[in-house]
């Protein structure tokens, strides 16, 4: 008799998780670890995957939620053995390219925009408005540098040289992360860490991703045609669209679509 068991010799799984957006924006649906962890954690050890694919269109955020959303990649990875793979969509930029460089391999299309491996603050000074208006700003504080870069007053150097050995010490962290994960493939000829961007074809001949190549097709050369996908993402609920929740999509909205903006998206 010749049974046929249909939970046999099923085809391989990939599972797809999407990094869409700006990193650690406090809209609904953004990236951070907290609302990404349980995503994570289904994608690695439901169904026995023989990968966990990303797809990454992000121009990059918060840098300790970057870091924290890129060691949770490698913590399960490691854990429980499962390849992961990037493919960029139009940005991994910055944040975005951090947790690209979080996966074993990073794969792109030849218009992807990959790199900014910087890092940066902006603000606006608006003493001299309020000076123009009489206003009078009032500030008391117990330590001398708890009012450091308040926008009300005038730009101190003291502050702004405290603020340039901060993000010289995120950028060195940013760095390490990067020549960890890409090691040898990275041009050691060219300096990548000038905040400066590529296009994937560029990108290639720099280390800084492994080639071009989009998701399906290169899932489907590497486990056969009849790989089967499953995709898991962030569940956004139906309703709640309401009051300071509306207020605060919109705002998020608006830094998320200035972040893209740099990169010209």
């Amino acid at each position: 008799m010749n049974l046929k068991l249909p939970f046999l010799n099923k085809p391989p799984l990939v599972a797809v998780v999407r990094l869409n957006g700006a990193i650690g924006m406090a809209g609904r649906g953004a990236l951070n670890d907290a609302a990404l962890g349980p995503v994570l954690e289904r994608a690695f050890r439901k169904g026995k995957p023989a990968a966990v694919a990303f797809e990454i269109n992000s121009p990059g955020g918060s840098p300790v939620q970057s870091a924290l959303i890129g060691a949770r990649i490698r913590r399960l990875s490691e854990e429980l053995k499962v390849p992961t793979i990037a493919f960029v969509e139009d940005v991994a930029a910055s944040g975005g390219y951090w947790l690209a460089a979080s996966a074993d391999e990073i794969w792109a299309d030849e218009s992807s925009i990959l790199g900014s491996i910087g890092v940066i603050s902006a603000g606006f000074g608006a003493h001299v408005f309020l000076a123009r208006q009489g206003v009078e700003r009032r500030v008391y504080t117990a330590g001398r540098s708890k009012s450091m870069l308040d926008p009300f007053r005038p730009e101190n150097a003291e502050d702004v040289k405290r603020l340039k050995q901060l993000l010289g010490d995120i950028h060195d962290n940013f760095i390490a992360h990067v020549k960890d994960r890409r090691g040898d493939k990275l041009d050691t000829s060219e300096d990548l860490y000038t905040g400066e961007i590529w296009l994937g074809r560029r990108a290639v001949s720099l280390g800084l991703i492994d080639g071009i190549g989009h998701l399906r097709p290169k899932m489907q050369a590497r486990f056969g045609p009849k790989v089967r996908f499953r995709r898991y993402g962030i569940k956004k609920p139906l309703l709640g669209r309401i009051g300071v929740q509306v207020a605060q999509d919109a705002l998020s909205g608006i830094e998320e679509r200035a972040e893209y903006a740099r990169f010209g998206l």
